[in-house]
């Protein structure tokens, strides 16, 4: 007696179903639904990153472009804040009247030299420190946490602090001078220790803020240069000059931008650190910055179309520091 033995078919490469081959035809509505799928899935691929970013572009277009140019525009009229909508066409009058107001100029002069007096130390200690903290000690990380403690704290809270400690009478300041034998001053008052006052504010806010962004930068400089400049020889102190120093070119550039742009728009400490809580900057606008001296024509003077020309001198001032900055890193990277 013969037996049948039933052969299954040998499965298809590529798992297609038996009886069905690669080179069949599709039905028509698959292959519409395949296109569409296609063109979806492209114009997906197209249009999701603008989506993705789109939020950033049109807050800054609600909150930044336009306000910037309807500054601009104010600032060609004669405009009231008591009276914001009734513009009256002035031209360029607005610009020439605060370039021949002596008060535009000693905002000026106050705004640089404070900067000045800020950037430079500030800069300096935040060198100082990252090359400290650049070595293994102990704790690193709550050092690092202390010095951005004074950044994230309040503009009001730390100088009312420091109100307190440049005070005239009371002062811890002038106690410590006076426990030294030196004679008291009043801080407030007089030109050079108001800029002072003012400058110490904005060094103890942004000195760990600066510190913490060398240290970055230093951490990413090859260890293999500072080996090779210590079998040539070299001191830990050359060792910073030679190596460090070269290799934090840009960041340093791009912290000397960033503070002297933050000096030019000065006006919380200086605001709160006046005595009398205005805007006049002193008695005699003797720390009086370009900041205090817009919103005192703007708010105080209530002159809108006056306080948009002086915001407008501001913004093409920080302008010609960008252009500055441009310059000077093509040529640090060409000379690099």
């Amino acid at each position: 007696m013969t037996t049948r033995h039933d052969t299954a078919a040998p499965p298809s490469k590529g798992g297609a179903a038996p009886g069905r081959g690669p080179g069949d035809a599709v039905s028509p509505e698959t292959a519409k639904k395949r296109a569409r799928l296609s063109r979806r899935w492209q114009r997906d691929l197209r249009w999701s990153p603008y989506a993705f970013v789109s939020p950033f572009f049109l807050l800054f277009a609600a909150f930044g472009l336009f306000p910037l140019l309807y500054t601009g525009w104010a600032s060609l009229h004669t405009v009231e804040l008591t009276a914001p909508t009734d513009m009256e066409w002035a031209g360029l009058d607005n610009f020439t009247r605060i370039f021949d107001d002596e008060f535009f100029w000693n905002a000026a002069k106050n705004t640089l030299t404070i900067g000045i007096i800020s950037t430079v130390p500030q800069l300096l200690m935040a060198m100082g420190l990252a090359h400290i903290l650049n070595y293994k000690l102990r704790g690193s990380t709550f050092y690092r946490v202390v010095m951005l403690a004074p950044y994230a704290t309040s503009i009001a809270a730390a100088s009312l602090v420091f109100v307190l400690l440049f005070g005239r009478d009371y002062g811890m300041i002038n106690w410590f001078l006076d426990l030294i034998g030196l004679d008291k001053i009043d801080w407030q008052s007089d030109k050079w220790p108001s800029q002072i006052a003012v400058s110490s504010i904005v060094i103890w806010r942004w000195t760990g803020y600066n510190a913490l962004i060398y240290l970055a930068a230093m951490q990413a400089i090859p260890q293999d240069l500072y080996e090779s400049a210590a079998l040539d020889g070299a001191s830990r102190w050359r060792q910073f000059i030679h190596v460090t120093l070269p290799q934090l070119r840009p960041t340093i550039l791009f912290t000397v931008v960033v503070s002297t742009i933050g000096a030019s728009q000065l006006f919380g400490e200086p605001l709160l650190f006046d005595a009398n809580k205005g805007a006049s900057g002193g008695s005699q606008h003797q720390f009086q910055t370009l900041g205090l001296y817009l919103y005192e024509q703007g708010w105080v003077n209530q002159h809108l179309g006056r306080a948009s020309a002086i915001a407008w001198t501001m913004f093409l001032i920080l302008i010609v520091i960008g252009i500055i900055n441009y310059v000077i890193s093509r040529r640090l990277r060409a000379s690099s």
